[in-house]
């Protein structure tokens, strides 16, 4: 297995002073809670002009345009994402924004996060249903979107971006990935032929469980511009205790993401019932993981199947370690039936997402939540 490609820690700390205005003298930036800015005297009225730029305005005029922070913190997840980068204030903001963008008349999507597709109904409400959504291998037609999940949640099963670009591109139709189960430097999107990415900033990016925040990255200039204007009026921008956190959060991406993705690699291993390791191989199957696309193998979220959905219930509330709560990508590792958030889910699902505790507890941890599992009552 490859190791995980070096995600640069000097344009995570430092990738935003290109930004008009950032203090130079603050080695943490402060927290503004303005919303509205001073207007500038009449004989200084030219400098408007230069707000024209909103990804990089001289001064500000209302929060709801642009701020300091939010502005910084697009400049970072831009370079990062080798794109220009609009923060949101969720993922589900985000993926909203992105329908609105590309107003699809058809939409191929494939299973994935059920949060999305609850999106996307509601989007069809404002359309009165004129949408229609197809299977990802389905023919396009020109105009469709197509809405690629990878890798998927909750398995972790990784789709080949390069072969559903090409095909949508072929058709005359456009490819949104979201990748927020493959954050840099484990994915790059574009590299394979994505026309804009999606991610859920409250999982990786965020990474302390303490925001939420949604991510649209795009590959020109006027698209963003687009996008700024659709979100001005959607209204949809992020707090600014939120931008803030979010562009703290972004300086230790490197050094959480790799030290989570070594840690799966070896939980994987002890989780494989090929491993011939009690007592996981009696108790629990591996379901999927990444394999392709994935610059150094594998994502910090994946799941699992438990014998009966009775011990998938029980087990997330045996451990000391592992949380048991939903989301992922916190420095924390967390655990749920998947059932308990999503509806749809199979009842003896699991899903892990693996922080960057010290790998023996975090086996240990399990090991002890399984052998509990034994001793629960026969109907168990």
């Amino acid at each position: 297995m490859s190791p995980t490609p070096k995600l640069s820690g000097t344009d995570l700390i430092h990738g935003d002073t290109s930004v008009v205005g950032a203090s130079r003298r603050e080695v943490a930036p402060s927290i503004s809670v303005t919303t509205t800015f001073r207007a500038p005297k009449p004989e200084d009225q030219a400098i408007h002009a230069d707000l024209l730029d909103l990804s990089n305005p001289t001064r500000h005029v209302y929060s709801r345009y642009t701020q300091d922070v939010s502005t910084r913190v697009e400049h970072i997840l831009g370079k990062i994402n080798h794109g220009y980068a609009l923060t949101y204030s969720s993922g589900l903001s985000a993926a909203y924004a992105a329908l609105v963008y590309f107003q699809p008349k058809r939409l191929a999507i494939r299973g994935g996060y059920h949060g999305c597709h609850a999106t996307i109904d509601v989007y069809k409400k404002t359309r009165g249903e004129n949408i229609t959504l197809v299977d990802l291998d389905d023919e396009f037609q020109p105009g469709d979107l197509c809405w690629l999940e990878t890798p998927v949640n909750p398995t972790g099963e990784s789709r080949d971006i390069r072969y559903y670009a090409d095909k949508v591109h072929k058709a005359g139709g456009k490819i949104i990935i979201d990748s927020t189960f493959g954050p840099p430097p484990l994915q790059y999107p574009f590299k394979f032929g994505a026309d804009c990415v999606l991610h859920s900033g409250t999982k990786y990016f965020g990474g302390h469980s303490d925001l939420l925040a949604g991510v649209l990255v795009v590959k020109d200039k006027k698209d963003w511009d687009t996008l700024h204007t659709d979100r001005t009026y959607l209204g949809s921008m992020m707090g600014s205790l939120e931008s803030w956190l979010l562009l703290r959060s972004l300086k230790t991406l490197h050094l959480r993401v790799p030290p989570a993705e070594v840690n799966t690699m070896a939980l994987l291993g002890a989780l494989s019932p090929k491993s011939g390791t009690p007592p996981f191989s009696r108790w629990t199957s591996v379901v999927s993981h990444p394999k392709t696309q994935m610059e150094g193998g594998y994502n910090a979220t994946f799941s699992f199947k438990m014998k009966t959905p009775e011990y998938a219930a029980q087990l997330p509330h045996l451990l000391n370690y592992f949380v048991p709560a939903t989301s992922l990508g916190g420095v924390e590792s967390l655990i749920e039936r998947r059932l308990d958030s999503d509806p749809g889910e199979d009842p003896a699902l699991i899903r892990v997402s693996i922080g960057v505790e010290d790998l023996e507890d975090l086996k240990s941890d399990l090991r002890q939540g399984l052998r509990k599992l034994v001793k629960l009552p026969a109907k168990l």
